[in-house]
């Protein structure tokens, strides 16, 4: 189940905690991407907020919205650069993009499976993705009222197994949103301060969301296990012998 567009862009743009979510996870973001000059940037789910520094250096910035979660105009004063998509099927080439982000769309897709294969799809050899999740030990998936309480909150090695299996390598990790959720006046400058501790004190484990960053590899054979013999298989397929003939598993043994 989806977030609704209207509920998602009222959170972030009208609401003093928003506002501070919006600031902690694309200071992060750009931790990981200090430049994207020249590249194809994508956003998938409710990415729009944290894309708005891509819009004057990248070749190309597109934000992806599902279709049970809606679309929107984005950005407001400028020309559109959204567009309502299938879950798991693009309207992108495939090795055609650079950087993708997904926020508000891997926990609240009901094929996770499916949408990594996608990502994969689309993702050029040695791109980039980051990941940003509701933290399964914060606070954020824990608090009604946010926009990261629906779908299902991952642990740091459910992520990374998620990219692993979908052909992802995993660079890095790191986590935001590390004052609790409350929506109060002025909290924007509080909300900074106890991000900045937080992010000096914990890694991981006290923020609201996981951010995964990996890179897509090329595609290799998976080992399928078809290949593993057993030295002394159980001759279960086996003719019935005739009556009175040796057991198969007494071959080569003194009378019985």
């Amino acid at each position: 189940m989806y977030n609704d567009v209207c509920e998602l862009r009222d959170f972030y743009y009208t609401t003093s905690l928003g506002r501070a979510a919006q600031k902690a996870m694309r200071d992060r973001l750009q931790v990981c991407w200090p430049s994207v000059a020249g590249l194809s940037v994508v956003g998938f789910g409710f990415a729009a907020p944290l894309l708005r520094p891509c819009l004057g250096d990248a070749r190309r910035v597109i934000a992806l919205m599902p279709g049970p979660q809606g679309v929107m105009h984005w950005p407001a004063e400028m020309a559109n650069h959204s567009v309502l998509v299938e879950e798991t099927s693009w309207p992108l080439a495939s090795d055609s993009i650079d950087r993708l982000v997904m926020l508000h769309g891997v926990e609240t897709s009901e094929r996770p499976a499916a949408l990594m294969e996608e990502a994969a799809r689309v993702l050029k050899v040695g791109a980039k993705v980051v990941l940003i999740v509701p933290n399964r030990s914060g606070l954020w998936a824990r608090r009604d009222g946010t926009p990261f309480a629906l779908g299902r909150p991952y642990s740091l090695g459910q992520v990374q197994t998620l990219c692993e299996d979908h052909g992802f390598v995993v660079d890095s990790h790191s986590a935001a949103l590390f004052f609790p959720p409350r929506d109060r006046k002025n909290w924007l400058r509080w909300a900074m301060v106890l991000e900045g501790m937080g992010q000096r004190l914990s890694r991981y484990h006290a923020g609201g969301v996981l951010l995964v960053e990996a890179t897509r590899v090329s595609d290799t054979p998976r080992p399928t296990g078809l290949a593993v013999r057993e030295r002394k298989p159980l001759r279960i397929l086996n003719p019935v012998p005739a009556p009175g003939a040796r057991p198969a598993w007494r071959a080569g043994k003194g009378p019985v």
